[in-house]
Protein backbone atom coordinates (compact mmCIF):
# COMPACT_ATOMS: atom_id res chain seq x y z
CA UNK A 1 0.00 0.00 0.00
CA UNK A 2 2.65 2.35 1.31
CA UNK A 3 4.41 2.17 -2.44
CA UNK A 4 1.20 2.60 -4.43
CA UNK A 5 0.73 6.04 -2.54
CA UNK A 6 4.35 7.21 -3.39
CA UNK A 7 4.06 6.78 -7.27
CA UNK A 8 0.40 8.18 -6.30
CA UNK A 9 2.50 11.41 -5.10
CA UNK A 10 5.16 11.38 -8.00
CA UNK A 11 2.49 11.54 -10.21
CA UNK A 12 0.49 14.49 -8.66
CA UNK A 13 3.93 16.50 -8.57
CA UNK A 14 5.30 16.15 -11.91
CA UNK A 15 1.61 17.04 -12.49
CA UNK A 16 2.01 20.57 -11.17
CA UNK A 17 5.60 20.51 -12.62
CA UNK A 18 4.13 20.36 -15.74
CA UNK A 19 1.14 22.67 -15.29
CA UNK A 20 3.80 25.53 -13.72
CA UNK A 21 7.12 25.03 -16.16
CA UNK A 22 4.85 26.67 -19.24
CA UNK A 23 3.65 29.37 -16.89
CA UNK A 24 7.90 30.43 -16.02
CA UNK A 25 9.00 29.66 -19.78
CA UNK A 26 6.13 32.06 -20.61
CA UNK A 27 7.35 34.54 -18.44
CA UNK A 28 11.12 33.99 -19.31
CA UNK A 29 10.23 34.61 -22.85
CA UNK A 30 8.34 38.17 -22.24
CA UNK A 31 11.78 39.08 -20.29
CA UNK A 32 13.74 38.42 -23.27
CA UNK A 33 11.47 40.16 -26.03
CA UNK A 34 10.89 43.08 -23.70
CA UNK A 35 14.89 43.18 -23.48
CA UNK A 36 15.86 42.92 -26.91
CA UNK A 37 15.88 46.48 -28.24
CA UNK A 38 13.23 47.92 -31.17
CA UNK A 39 16.20 47.77 -33.53
CA UNK A 40 17.86 44.27 -33.46
CA UNK A 41 16.11 43.28 -36.67
CA UNK A 42 17.28 45.75 -38.34
CA UNK A 43 21.10 46.02 -36.93
CA UNK A 44 20.87 42.05 -38.74
CA UNK A 45 19.43 43.09 -41.45
CA UNK A 46 23.15 45.83 -41.81
CA UNK A 47 25.56 42.64 -40.77
CA UNK A 48 23.97 40.81 -43.49
CA UNK A 49 24.00 43.23 -46.09
CA UNK A 50 28.14 44.70 -45.04
CA UNK A 51 28.74 40.71 -45.08
CA UNK A 52 27.73 40.23 -48.48
CA UNK A 53 28.88 43.87 -49.80
CA UNK A 54 31.91 43.25 -48.19
CA UNK A 55 32.74 39.01 -48.43
CA UNK A 56 36.30 39.38 -47.23
CA UNK A 57 36.07 41.94 -44.27
CA UNK A 58 35.64 40.66 -40.90
CA UNK A 59 33.38 42.77 -38.90
CA UNK A 60 34.73 43.72 -35.51
CA UNK A 61 31.84 45.71 -34.32
CA UNK A 62 28.77 47.21 -34.55
CA UNK A 63 26.62 50.18 -33.18
CA UNK A 64 23.51 51.51 -33.29
CA UNK A 65 23.42 54.90 -34.13
CA UNK A 66 19.88 56.29 -34.90
CA UNK A 67 16.57 55.79 -35.82
CA UNK A 68 14.51 58.37 -37.62
CA UNK A 69 11.20 58.88 -38.90
CA UNK A 70 9.57 61.10 -41.22
CA UNK A 71 5.99 60.71 -42.33
CA UNK A 72 5.71 57.12 -43.37
CA UNK A 73 9.07 55.49 -43.60
CA UNK A 74 12.04 54.96 -40.68
CA UNK A 75 16.09 54.91 -41.28
CA UNK A 76 17.69 52.71 -39.16
CA UNK A 77 21.08 53.78 -38.91
CA UNK A 78 24.40 51.54 -38.35
CA UNK A 79 27.78 51.97 -38.28
CA UNK A 80 30.17 48.89 -38.67
CA UNK A 81 33.62 48.35 -37.47
CA UNK A 82 35.69 46.34 -40.63
CA UNK A 83 39.34 44.43 -40.84
CA UNK A 84 40.20 43.72 -44.43
CA UNK A 85 43.44 42.54 -44.80
CA UNK A 86 45.40 45.28 -43.19
CA UNK A 87 42.72 47.92 -43.38
CA UNK A 88 40.47 49.04 -40.83
CA UNK A 89 37.64 51.37 -41.40
CA UNK A 90 33.59 52.16 -40.69
CA UNK A 91 30.80 51.57 -42.54
CA UNK A 92 27.71 53.29 -41.77
CA UNK A 93 24.79 51.85 -42.94
CA UNK A 94 21.12 53.13 -43.72
CA UNK A 95 18.39 50.81 -43.92
CA UNK A 96 15.01 52.69 -45.37
CA UNK A 97 11.55 51.12 -44.91
CA UNK A 98 7.76 51.63 -44.62
CA UNK A 99 7.47 52.44 -41.10
CA UNK A 100 3.61 50.34 -41.72
CA UNK A 101 4.88 47.15 -42.99
CA UNK A 102 8.40 47.00 -42.66
CA UNK A 103 9.22 46.57 -45.94
CA UNK A 104 12.61 48.00 -46.99
CA UNK A 105 12.87 50.40 -49.32
CA UNK A 106 16.37 51.51 -49.94
CA UNK A 107 19.89 50.31 -48.04
CA UNK A 108 22.64 53.13 -48.40
CA UNK A 109 26.37 52.09 -47.58
CA UNK A 110 28.70 55.36 -46.32
CA UNK A 111 32.44 54.32 -45.66
CA UNK A 112 34.20 56.29 -43.20
CA UNK A 113 37.57 56.19 -41.41
CA UNK A 114 37.61 54.57 -38.18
Amino acid sequence: MRKSLLAIGAVIATGLAITYIPTIMNAQQETVQEQTPAYAKWGKVAIEQVQSKYPNATIVDYLHVDRETQQDTTTETFKLWLNEGDREFGVFVYITFITATEKVVNIQFEETAK
